[in-house]
């Protein structure tokens, strides 16, 4: 009788295709009107998420249902990505979002599912500051989407987010609600207020924008950021190009 290596079991198992659900509730200070605006068009998705094309006559959605109910589905085989929103007035100035993402990996199904279910807390806050603070403001989303604007390999170690918010120059003792000033070097210094700050995340909002910094190394891939900019003059190509130039070099090894 042969006998398999401890462990193999389990390793297989994570290694075969597997659905999941993420679900959350959250209040936002918006109505549902606005909240639809921002989930189920480009232009709002720009101001929270990434760049999705989301035809402005529901076409190629699932459950088209202004402003009450939105959701998506890609699928090829056993494979799909699925994405429902459901909107519901709480009173004249909140609305209730009930949020679901479910799917397949395909492979490495604990570490996806955390980084998947880590992410969607981030995006759900951003969406939140988006509505709370530039609310009707057009948005251009800095980033090669979905993924934004990724560090070099070498970031891809347990020190990676570390270094990153070292080279801002963000003081590690700095949390949610402290105005801060950082330091990237070669560029505009940035005055914000920290928004969100867990292990692996952090955002910041300025005036006119919010950086948001993906500490991907938790989940194997290199880290990564995105701007959301609400300034009048964005130049979205010459920014791209200066952060990717700055990540190169300032976490390079």
């Amino acid at each position: 009788m042969t006998k398999r290596p401890l462990g193999a079991d389990k390793r297989r198992e994570q290694n075969m295709p597997k659905q999941f659900e993420i679900k959350r509730e959250v209040e936002l200070p918006a109505t549902p009107e606005e909240v639809w605006a921002a989930v189920a068009t480009t232009a709002g998705n720009n101001a929270w998420l990434f760049n999705n094309e989301i035809a402005a006559d529901g076409s190629g959605a699932a459950i088209w249902d202004p402003p009450n109910h939105f959701s998506v589905r890609m699928e090829q085989g056993e494979w799909f990505n699925a994405l429902d929103f459901q909107i519901e007035a709480k009173d004249g100035s909140h609305t209730t979002l009930r949020y679901m993402h479910s799917g397949v990996f395909m492979d490495d199904w604990d570490n996806q599912y955390d980084g998947a279910d880590q992410h969607t807390d981030f995006y759900l806050h951003s969406l939140g500051q988006y509505l709370g603070h530039f609310s009707g403001r057009q948005a251009t989303y800095i980033g090669d989407s979905p993924a934004g604007l990724m560090g070099p390999a070498s970031t891809a170690t347990p020190d990676g987010f570390v270094r990153l918010q070292q080279a801002l120059g963000l003081d590690s003792a700095a949390a949610v609600g402290d105005s801060i000033h950082l330091t990237p070097e070669g560029m505009e210094p940035i005055d914000g207020v920290v928004d969100y700050r867990t292990t692996n995340f952090i955002g910041v909002r300025s005036n006119d924008a919010l950086y948001r910094f993906f500490g991907r190394n938790a989940f194997g891939a290199p880290v990564g950021m995105s701007i959301h900019d609400f300034s009048d003059n964005s130049d979205p190509e010459g920014t791209k190009q200066q952060w990717r130039e700055w990540l190169e070099s300032a976490l390079s090894d």
